[in-house]
């Protein structure tokens, strides 16, 4: 199915183009890899060997293979018949100072960014497959398998994600991670910190970045093994100034972990994450604004801040060589604070001194604090089902968390980071509260050598709560939700080194706490609220060529139904507006990823020259509803990235070319702006990212790159909410370089 815009379909050819030479065959021997991921991939019998595809490896001097997919079982999940994917990052060369993920994550085919960093809100976020993007508000997000979003059922917004410098990979699954993770229709992300496994002795690293617009970048590590004990550590510091005026921000995080193996049978670990920040927003623009300086600001006084602390437990013991027990938990002690000149009048009200009072506007101040604790506990069997090697996964979930959401207080007159209140209380306080008890089971059923199936299912259970005053009448009800989620994977071995897989599995989204609150005078919600249900179904095939050719090409369905928005209705006393399910939609397309090294196997180890694509076709719609043939918001039909490595020596360079097709700002699909810009067209872009480094010697490596090159004009996002409103532009042109030494 090939776009219909010109544009996008002459570029869906020229990667074709790119794609069908990166699939000739070449003939070379396979190359010896140097080191391998530390991950459990032990197998319980020899028939499993037959249903590996080549191990990923990372290879000292060629980037090769800098994406993979994760092995059949790993610790305690199972994997098998999913989609998925695991970026390596000593393989990837980035801008990781400032983590620019359309290069971190873009090689992911269907990876969509809402990048809104020259907005003020530098936590960018990623949606798969058509799903919202802001704040990764579709995705479980995870670090080191540790929810990181603020309330999963509630407010699952992502203020928090670790510094690319401290991740040794990135673990992606779509939808399919429903029945182990959660019931997201995107998937889950899992960033993975380095743990210090890798040193016999203690090693430091540094590594310090300048860049454009003031950025100053310090991440700094210690990690190594002493006897049973294993421990990291990081320290990261970031300021910078912004692409824009009132655009600087400031951003501390650290983070400490440890492990004790006191038996071969036992591991215990601990890990804490603190982030403290602060961000100036110079607030969003309209359509008119945008076209004559996107570099502009009309808002001087909205500032942003989101400590976050994370603390977590963990134990694995094993009962036998063919049993473990994982037990996390997990707490977490967060807040948000935002001060500013709110929404009212849209960005063309410019925050200016009133003439008759000689001051600004006061402005609006909000408050919330994340409250929550999770339990979970992972049980891995493998065993003998009817003389098949098999694989059981199994678990439980429990989850207390509370939200106290203080809104619309009366701010300060003046330009500073000023939470206080003058003249007056909050407009809505209200404390949200959710419990979670989730159950799963999944097994994985080995047929034959090449042929097993993964049956699965999971119980969630959900309650919400909600008390506290709006500045609208309103009755909370606690609302209650069960789900069984049913799911089945399938994977083959087609050769030594490709398989084909597919999987169906459930979803759904609960209700989150914005949905449940009235907001204004005319705006209700239905009590016949439901949470979104639906399924994601994958089929595809990947494999390694000879250690050439990497690929993965799938199709995907996602049914997507009892969508929540905002609708017209009416009773007897006139028309008003209304949360509640405004139908369903479907998202169904196709992905691809070629990964080609040409120099594989070659006589000469110092050059390597690696070419990738990922492509994504998308065709998200509303199938029923008084949006229905509409396509959904914020879904671009098109995301196509390419890119070529090329090292020689201790140098190596990576240039990518990212292109996002149009897509709408509104479920109406507003060609025309509306006045505050929330509504309209979102236009096509293409970026260009360069990076590149240098190793002197003695540990020491000099990193440089430019991203965006050809300085355009773009933005990704329309929002009536902060950082806003109107118009969020994307980050222009901005040059970086830094020193790193390991010591």
């Amino acid at each position: 199915m090939l776009p219909r815009n010109p544009a996008d379909r002459l570029f869906v050819f020229a990667l074709s183009f790119v794609c069908l030479a990166s699939t000739t065959p070449l003939g070379l021997a396979a190359q010896e890899p140097s080191a391998s991921p530390t991950i459990d991939t032990t197998r319980t019998d020899t028939a499993r060997k037959a249903t590996d595809v080549g191990v990923v490896v990372i290879n000292a001097t060629k980037p090769l293979h800098v994406i993979g997919h994760l092995p059949d079982v790993q610790e305690s999940v199972i994997y098998a018949g999913k989609k998925t994917e695991m970026l390596l990052m000593d393989s990837l060369r980035a801008n990781m100072s400032q983590d620019i993920e359309r290069q971190i994550l873009g090689r992911i085919p269907g990876a969509n960014f809402s990048e809104t960093e020259g907005a003020g809100f530098p936590s960018n976020g990623v949606g798969f497959r058509g799903l919202d993007p802001t704040q990764s508000v579709e995705i479980n997000t995870r670090q080191n398998g540790v929810g990181i979003a603020a309330d999963l059922y509630g407010y699952p917004e992502t203020y928090y994600s670790p510094p690319s410098e401290a991740l040794s990979r990135i673990e992606v699954v779509r939808g399919a991670s429903s029945l182990s993770f959660g019931p997201q229709f995107g998937g889950s992300v899992n960033y993975v910190v380095r743990d210090g496994s890798a040193f016999r002795r203690p090693t430091l690293f540094s590594a310090q970045t300048a860049g454009s617009s003031g950025l100053l970048n310090s991440f700094n590590s210690l990690g190594g093994t002493s006897s049973r004990w294993r421990y990291y550590g990081f320290l990261h510091l970031r300021n910078d100034d912004g692409w824009r005026p009132n655009n600087e921000s400031r951003q501390t995080a650290a983070y400490v972990s440890s492990a004790y193996t006191p038996s071969d049978r036992l591991t215990l670990g601990f890990e804490y994450t603190a982030f403290r920040n602060r961000i100036h927003m110079p607030g969003g623009l309209s359509d008119e604004q945008f076209a004559a300086n996107p570099r502009a600001s009309f808002r001087a006084r909205n500032w942003l801040a989101s400590p976050w602390n994370l603390a977590a437990a963990r134990a694995t013991y094993a009962f036998s060589p063919t049993a473990r027990l994982e037990t996390v938990l997990s707490y977490m002690n967060s807040q948000r604070y935002l001060v500013w000149r709110n929404e009212d009048g849209g960005p063309q009200a410019l925050d200016e001194i009133d003439p008759q009072t000689g001051t600004f506007v006061p402005r609006e101040v909000e408050r919330e604090r994340f409250l929550n604790g999770t339990l979970e506990n992972r049980l891995r069997v493998d065993h003998d089902l009817f003389g098949i090697s098999s694989t059981l996964a199994t678990g439980v979930r429990l989850f207390k968390g509370r939200l106290d959401r203080f809104e619309g207080g009366p701010g300060s007159t003046g330009a500073d980071f000023d939470m206080k209140l003058y003249g007056g209380t909050w407009e809505r306080a209200l404390r949200f509260g959710t419990t979670n008890v989730a159950t799963f089971a999944e097994d994985l059923v080995r047929l034959t050598d090449r042929l097993s199936v993964t049956p699965g299912i999971r119980f969630e259970y959900v309650r919400s709560t909600s008390k506290g005053y709006t500045d609208v009448d309103s009755v909370f009800t606690p609302r209650s939700y069960s789900y069984p989620l049913l799911g089945v994977g399938a994977q083959y071995a087609a050769s030594s080194s490709t398989q084909l897989y597919g999987n169906v599995s459930g979803a759904y989204r609960p209700v989150l706490y914005a949905s449940i609150v009235p907001f204004g005078s005319i705006v209700r919600v239905d009590p016949n609220l439901r949470a979104a249900q639906g399924y994601n179904a994958d089929f595809g095939w990947r494999g390694i060529v000879q250690d050439v050719i990497k690929f993965d090409v799938s199709g995907f369905y996602l049914s997507y139904r009892d969508r929540i928005g905002t609708r017209t209705a009416s009773d007897a006393s006139g028309s008003f507006s209304e949360t509640a399910n405004v139908g369903n939609s479907v998202h169904r397309g196709a992905e691809a990823y070629i990964e080609l090294d040409p120099l594989a196997g070659g006589s000469s180890a110092k050059t390597a020259f690696d070419i990738f694509t990922s492509l994504a076709y998308i065709d998200a719609r509303y199938v029923s509803g008084q949006f229905k043939g509409n396509r959904v918001e914020q879904a671009p039909r098109l995301l196509a990235r390419a890119g070529l490595t090329y090292g020689i020596g201790p140098a190596s360079s990576t240039f990518q070319v990212s292109y996002t097709s149009s897509s709408f700002g509104d479920a109406n699909n507003s060609m025309l702006p509306v006045d505050d810009a929330v509504a309209g067209f979102v236009p096509a872009y293409t970026l260009l990212d360069w990076s590149g480094a240098v190793r002197l010697g003695g540990g020491v490596e000099v990193t440089f790159g430019v991203n965006n090159l050809a300085d355009t004009h773009y933005f990704t996002k329309r929002t009536g909410e902060y950082p806003g409103p109107g118009i969020l532009p994307g980050a222009g042109r901005r040059v970086y370089a830094g020193l790193e030494r390991k010591f």
